[in-house]
């Protein structure tokens, strides 16, 4: 019986969680030693399993995603340097790096992507590291995108000359630095989920990001959320599973 199968015997009440847990080919772990890869996620959440680079060798990069390919898992890594890069190229051939993003993607078969599209709005140039990112997250997810760079609102002219791609959109990334009030903006212009993204990039009063960070916390147009200072990746996982809901 598939893990699926199982999951759904479980939450129809047809097996107790613990019989579902032990009926688990092999409950969605793999062992690497240094690295458990959860083999299941997708599956469970909706969400594949991704390696998160920052902070490990080539080595370990490049051995996880040749495991994840063995499993049968696409690959996707973020934080990723060309090193690294290189490293998973020579054994995976038709892996893809976006060097801005620094995300490393791999897909055995093309999915259909979405009707509705998620549309990564970013204030500033400087901000496009963590919208490709994003967009580079949200594709991998397959969903469609569109991008809107350099529309802050130091020339918020500029923003509305694309406001009727970003109010078509299904889901809305706004990416922004400095004070970050280009999320409020558009929080106060569409009717769609705003996910904002507060990056470090600003001057010394910045504090790396806080302060775009506490200002999109404290928005006041409704229907804007917050995920953390650069984190491209966990805007465009939400904007994906909202976008994927009708």
């Amino acid at each position: 019986m598939s893990p699926k199968e199982l999951l759904e015997k479980y939450k129809n009440g047809e097996i107790s969680l613990t019989d579902a847990l032990e009926q688990f080919p092999d409950r969605g772990i793999e062992e690497m030693g240094f690295a458990t890869i959860d083999t299941d996620r997708l599956t469970r959440t909706g969400l594949p399993e991704v390696i998160y680079a920052s902070g490990k060798t080539v080595e370990q990069v490049s051995q996880i995603a040749e495991r994840m390919l063995q499993k049968g898992i696409d690959v996707l890594a973020t934080r990723a340097t060309s090193e690294m890069f290189a490293a998973v190229k020579k054994l995976i051939p038709e892996a893809q790096y976006n060097e801005m993003a620094k995300t490393i993607t791999y897909k055995k078969t093309e999915e259909q992507l979405t009707d509705g599209y998620i549309v990564v709005v970013a204030a500033g140039t400087s901000d496009m590291p963590v919208a490709e990112e994003a967009v580079e997250t949200a594709q991998f997810l397959g969903n469609r995108v569109e991008k809107v760079y350099d529309v802050g609102v130091a020339g918020i002219h500029r923003f509305f000359n694309r406001l009727e791609v970003i109010r078509n959109a299904r889901v809305i990334i706004v990416v922004a630095g400095m004070e970050g009030a280009l999320a409020s903006v558009v929080g106060g212009l569409v009717n769609k989920p705003v996910i904002g993204v507060p990056t470090s990039i600003g001057y010394g009063a910045n504090f790396q990001g806080l302060s775009a960070l506490l200002s999109m916390l404290n928005s006041c147009a409704s229907g804007v959320s917050v995920v953390n200072i650069d984190n491209g990746y966990g805007a465009a996982c939400q904007a994906s599973l909202i976008n994927k809901l009708s």
